[in-house]
Parts: structure tokens; sequence; C-alpha cells
């Protein structure tokens, strides 16, 4: 009986869909190849330069909150900072303790570094272009699984961790890998399942699809508010981030799984940490903020798709993604590290559960609207009735997640185990003290 609601609903959003994307004949096998080719070669060099320069940005910003300078000899500003770096791993003598496993001990760092890089392979970053060979996707792998690939790539990059942990031999180097592997699972699932809402939401694990159906519907952040704060507290946990840094804990274990490594065998770890960082910036502007949309007009999403339009989307999409990358180095010199425990238990009993849930109030949510025939295309206003149904729906459930249930001791990192009484009492105790020796003195 729900089907002859659903169906309908379903169909007219695959027309307005189509009515906004006109689609042009593929590109012919040589141009594709061609165009491939440049595609790869353009976004992994600017994927390279770009995160040289992002240690850069983060040494500015940290010396900006700071009340510092930073880095200013090395060229104007600071500029060459990178290159000056750079030169100097890849000059520096390697060392090889004598007791790490050789062949892993080598390897490690490329399985870190590698899927680190292509999976920003299936990102789209901006409009499609029209080109006398037919319509040219601006993502270097137009995968229809464009989704589930980055779930699976990505979840690689632990084996490197683990396996540079294990293979130097040292005792500190082994707990980091063991921490990153513990972490990157408890925190894996949750990321998945709540993005596990925007499918919902789409129906489709293609990146372009998705991007196209927040044109047609508006922005997910609003409707999947729940899910937007679950994939966003995750991924800094996937990226080893503070305040989930663990896994390379300065204070307990000196540089954690590359305690042994120097030279360029060190940097590669980096390069790692940063290509994830972009990684998932990347795809949480793609999942929730629209990708390369431009807010306020629907002029980017029709036909034809000129060069004009490729550069603007190209630049919003960027303006984007440097948002969420200052927002991973503003958080890192701003909040304090978890404890080992804390982070365990908020990824275990409260990301997950809340993640369970929360797929299961939105499928429900989808599915009633749907039978309701709620139309998902914009009507009231600039505003999709069904985008603000689930937006509302979300501010109810975010006012019970933070406001009710949180009161700033479950999620917050330095919560207490004590009452609020206790806490008033250890307190007045304190200040006992503190104004009896002052009066002793």
């Amino acid at each position: 009986m729900m089907l002859p609601l659903v169906v309908p609903a379903m169909l007219a959003d695959q027309a307005v869909y189509h009515q906004y994307y006109n689609p042009l004949e593929p590109v012919a096998a040589l141009p594709w190849l061609l165009f491939t080719i440049l595609k790869m070669i353009i976004v992994f060099t600017v994927i390279m330069v770009g995160v040289a320069m992002l240690t850069l940005a983060e040494r500015k910003i940290s010396a900006w909150i700071q009340d510092r300078i930073g880095p200013n000899r090395t060229g104007y500003g600071g500029l060459l900072q990178p290159a000056a770096d750079g030169l100097k791993n890849i000059m520096k003598e390697e060392t090889y303790p004598d007791a790490a496993y050789m062949p892993l001990f080598i390897l490690a760092p490329m399985m870190s570094f590698i899927p680190a890089l292509i999976t920003f392979a299936v990102i789209p970053f901006a409009a499609p272009l029209s080109t006398r060979w037919g319509l040219v996707e601006m993502s270097v792998a137009d995968a229809p699984i464009g989704f589930l690939y980055i779930l699976a790539i990505s979840s690689l990059g632990v084996y490197g961790v683990v396996l540079a942990g294990w293979s130097s031999n040292n005792k500190y180097s082994l707990l980091g890998g063991v921490r990153s592997s513990a972490q990157m699972v408890s925190y894996e699932v949750a990321m998945g399942m709540a993005a596990v809402s925007v499918l919902l939401l789409s129906g489709n694990v293609s990146l372009p699809a998705i991007v196209h159906q927040q044109q047609v519907m508006g922005w997910n952040v609003f409707p999947l508010l729940i899910g937007f704060f679950i994939f966003c507290v995750a991924s800094f946990a996937e990226t080893n981030r503070l305040p989930f840094d663990l896994p390379e804990a300065e204070s307990e274990l000196i540089a954690g799984y590359h305690t042994e490594y120097s030279a360029m065998k060190f940097s590669m770890f980096f390069i790692a940490e940063y290509s994830n960082m972009v990684t998932a910036s990347a795809l949480m502007v793609t999942l929730f903020f629209g990708g390369w949309d431009i807010p306020g007009t629907q002029w980017d999403n029709v036909a034809p798709h000129t060069g004009l339009k490729f550069l603007l989307t190209l630049a919003f999409f960027f303006a984007k993604l440097l948002f969420f990358l200052f927002l991973y180095m503003w958080i890192r010199w701003t909040l304090p590290r978890f404890r080992y425990d804390q982070l365990m238990s908020l990824g275990w009993k409260i990301m997950l559960p809340l993640a369970l849930a929360y797929i299961v109030i939105t499928g429900g949510a989808v599915l009633v609207l749907d039978m309701l025939q709620v139309p998902r295309t914009v009507q009231w206003f600039g505003i999709s009735p069904f985008w603000a149904a689930l937006g509302v729906l979300n501010l109810v459930l975010a006012a019970l997640v933070f406001v009710i249930l949180d009161r700033g001791r479950i999620i917050s990192p330095a919560y207490s185990r004590l009452s609020p009484v206790q806490v008033a009492r250890l307190r007045a105790r304190s200040a006992g003290r503190s104004l009896a020796a002052s009066q002793g003195d």
C-alpha cells in the first residue's frame, strides 16, 4: 500500500534532476583518456603543493592564535618555508633501527601515503565542462559508487600506521599503532552510519548525484544536522587530529607510530595526514554543503555548462574546502586532548548509538514524507517543503541531544564522573584551604 504513494514523488524528483543536469553526450574514448590523464596531473599536483602550503598555514594559524609571528624569514612572509622543509627532508640521512623489520618498516609510509592521495579521485570539484568532444565531468574518476570507494580506500591507511608501529620494534611506536587502529575502527563505523542519512535522502551513492540532489532540494546540512555533527566529529578522529591525536601523543608516546622514522619517510606520514584532512573536508563539503553548488541561484546547475560556470563553481568549492581546513587547525590549537577512555567511550557509547538511532529516525521521516507526497523541489519562497520538514525535525533532535542529554557532562572532553554537588563541595574545600594558607603566610 505504501509504494503507489512513494513512487510518484521519486519519479518527480528524477525528472527535475534531469531538467537541471541536462547532460550532453559522453566524451569519446581517446579524448576521455586524454582528459583523465590531464585531470590526474593537475589534481594531484595541486594536492601535493596544497599539502605543503597547509603546513605553512598550520604554523601561521597557530602563531596567530598564540599571538606569535610564525615563519617569516624564508621567502616573503615565510612562503618558501615548505620548500625549505621539503629540501631538508630530501637531503637528510635516513636512519634504520637495528631491531626493525625492514620490509614492512619501508613499506609502511607508502601504505599510509598512497591511499591518502587516491581517495580524492572521485570528488567532484566543479561543474561539468562542455567541450567539442562532449561533457567532461570535473572529477578524476567519475565512479558511480564514489562514496563507497572513499570509505573503502580511506580505511586502508590504518594498515600503514599499524605496520609502522609494529615493524619499528619500539614500545612507543607499537602503542601508537594499536591506539590508531582502535580509534579508526571505533569512529569509522559512526562516520559511515552518519553518511547513510545522506544516501537515504539522495537515493544514490554517486557523489555528483548527491551534489545535484542538493541543488534541487537544498544543502543537506540543515535537514541532516545531527548527521553532519556525527560525520564531522568522526572525521576529526579518522584523521588523528586534536582532540583525537592519541596515536601520536607527544607527551606520552614521543611521536607515536613514527617515532623511529626520519627524513622523507617521516614526512610521508605528515603528507598522508594533511591529504586525509583535504579529503575529509571535501567529503563534508560534497555531502552536506552542496559541493560546488553556488548558493542562491540555479544558474550554475543548468546547461549550457560554460567555462565561466566551471571557474566560479571551482572557486566556491575551494572556498568551502578552505573553511573546513581552517576549522581543523582552529580546533587543534583551541581544544585539549581527550583521555583515551574518554575517546573510546565517546565513540562506542555516544556516537555509534546516536548514529544508529538517527538512521532509524531519518529513514522513518523520509518514508512518511514521501507517503504524504511532500514535494522535494523548491516550492515556498525558494524553500523545499521536504527540506524544511526534515530541518525542523533535526532542530528538535539537536535540542534533545545537546541541551537535555548532554548538559556539558557526556560529550564535553573535560567532564567529571562526580555529580555537580560533589564538584561544588570539592571547590569549596579547595577554596577554604587556599584561604587558610594565605592567612597563615
